[in-house]
């Protein structure tokens, strides 16, 4: 032990230690629990942790709204203008 190390910064450093090993070992038994369950509803072929789920094309029927050709015409005229601002 070095002289100019007091018992306590000692002590302190070795606790400091030893808790970012437990936490350390925590996250990484985390993150494989999540990739087995992530492979379990997958039906075994998860793709890379953390990967986008799969796409819609659409909106789901719920949140779309067929437009009058009106409201088509007034929102194209909007598109339009804001693409020139840009």
């Amino acid at each position: 032990m070095p002289a100019h190390v007091s018992i306590l910064q000692l002590v302190t450093a070795v606790v400091f230690a030893l808790a970012s090993a437990v936490w350390m070992l925590g996250l990484i038994r985390v993150r494989h629990h999540r990739f087995e369950n992530a492979a379990r509803r997958d039906g075994g072929n998860a793709g890379t942790p953390g990967s986008l789920p799969a796409q819609r094309r659409g909106a789901p029927p719920w949140e779309s709204v067929e437009l009058t050709p009106a409201e088509r015409d007034a929102f194209a005229g909007l598109v339009r203008r804001f693409g020139e601002t840009s």
